[in-house]
């Protein structure tokens, strides 16, 4: 028996890579998306009766937080290796637009929702706002930048108004830093379910040690490391036949030490990758080798989400989604039509751009990865009221917005284009 199911996940492993080769040929100009693809496909393979056990994302949970976390830092760093921009107080004004304003309100209007409307308890209520606080592009790569050097969002003395790929950029340099932001009101709400709610058992660490410290220790050490990677990546061209086989290796390893580096002084890891991509693509910005360390770091991230992607599809069979509540599907509906499509365009008020653009950025609030990788971590660090209700929200808000954005992406960017 247990031969037999090393095969069976031979042989889904193989077609999960082999999808990953081929299906970008057939789906890129079409209304679908891979993460939509793997889903249907995880889905269809665990309700097979081939012995395959159903993922269960509450019995492993830690299992559940490493894998989504892996799959966040390479996705990190992929985003940050394509975007042209130089950052900026007024070249990013879209993105601290989406930080500063819509962010927060995504995380109240979420966890009110929670609260008023499921029914969840003040921890859970909180939790619930912070775990869909990320944004992920991944999941619906046509709303992302370019690859290095052909997107049209780069030029830091072009008036934002003049610039092209504004939808993409935003999208783009949201989730990057969105992902690392959302630690906080993580940490927050597992406070308040260790300590209670009040204030005063929690704001002044909370405040000095998870907002400022971790912050600033990932922005510092994400610039450094970066910069000191760069200078060995680009110090020296690759010239011999070994050197020339592992091109762009340097962008997985990269990842992993700068995340692990960081993790092991207490700062957050995930802005810290995302600051090194950034460092990293800014310091050589026109060589060639930026390709290669591109087309490492995506084909990593493609892998990886495609992994996660199956498992989803095998625990909504598995009854991911049994436990959820009318409510709660009320809750979800509005989280990903209402909540963040609102907090957008606020978010959005005054900025420059034609109503179209800003109602793109702030409709395709793409929930994912981020958002399981916060929910399996916060429930392995303290106890939950509801966890399985959780699962099943944060899994029907994950799953509408595969479907829904992976459907729409395509039709609406090439309506941006063809302007």
């Amino acid at each position: 028996m247990v031969l037999e199911l090393y095969e069976v996940g031979l042989v889904v492993v193989g077609a999960l890579l082999f999808g990953v080769a081929v299906l970008p040929r057939y789906v890129t100009q079409r209304a679908i998306s891979l993460p939509l693809f793997f889903v249907g496909f995880g889905m269809v393979v665990f309700a097979l009766p081939i012995g395959l056990p159903a993922p269960d994302p509450l019995e492993q949970g830690e299992t559940t937080e490493r894998l989504a976390e892996f799959v966040v830092v390479v996705a990190l760093m992929a985003i940050g290796l394509k975007i042209d921009r130089p950052p900026g107080l007024r070249e990013w004004a879209s993105t601290w637009r989406l930080l500063a304003i819509t962010m927060p309100l995504s995380i109240a209007g979420a966890a009110v929702l929670g609260r008023w409307l499921v029914g969840l308890v003040v921890p859970s209520a909180i939790l619930l706002g912070a775990v869909i606080a990320p944004t992920d592009p991944v999941l619906a790569s046509e709303v992302q930048v370019e690859e290095p050097g052909e997107g049209e969002e780069e030029g830091a003395d072009v008036p934002a108004e003049e610039r092209g790929d504004e939808v993409r950029f935003a999208l783009s340099s949201e989730a990057g830093l969105n992902d690392g932001l959302a630690f906080p009101f993580t940490n927050l709400a597992i406070a308040v379910a260790l300590v209670g709610a009040a204030p005063g058992n929690w704001l002044g660490e909370w405040l000095l040690v998870e907002v400022f410290y971790r912050i600033f220790v990932g922005v510092v050490l994400g610039a450094g490391l970066g910069w000191l990677i760069a200078r060995v990546v680009f110090g020296a061209s690759p010239e011999t036949r070994i050197a020339e086989s592992v091109q762009g290796l340097e962008a997985v390893a990269g990842t992993l030490l700068v995340y692990g580096a960081t993790e092991l002084v207490g700062g957050y890891g995930f802005i810290a990758v995302f600051v090194a991509a950034l460092s990293l693509r800014s310091y050589e910005r026109s060589h060639d080798y930026n390709e290669a360390l591109h087309e490492v770091s995506e084909l990593a991230e493609q892998v990886a989400m495609g992994l996660l992607m199956l498992f989803f599809g095998g625990a909504i069979v598995g009854g991911l989604l049994a436990p959820l509540t009318v409510e709660a599907a009320l809750a979800a509906v509005a989280i990903v039509f209402v909540v963040r499509p609102l907090a957008g365009l606020v978010g959005l008020i005054g900025f420059d751009r034609d109503l179209l653009e800003r109602g793109t950025i702030a409709f395709f609030g793409i929930r994912g990865i981020g958002s399981f990788y916060y929910l399996a971590h916060a429930l392995t660090e303290a106890a939950f009221a509801d966890a399985d209700l959780l699962w099943a929200l944060v899994g029907a808000v994950v799953l509408l917005s595969v479907v829904v954005h992976g459907i729409t992406a395509t039709p609406v960017v090439d309506r941006l284009d063809g302007r």
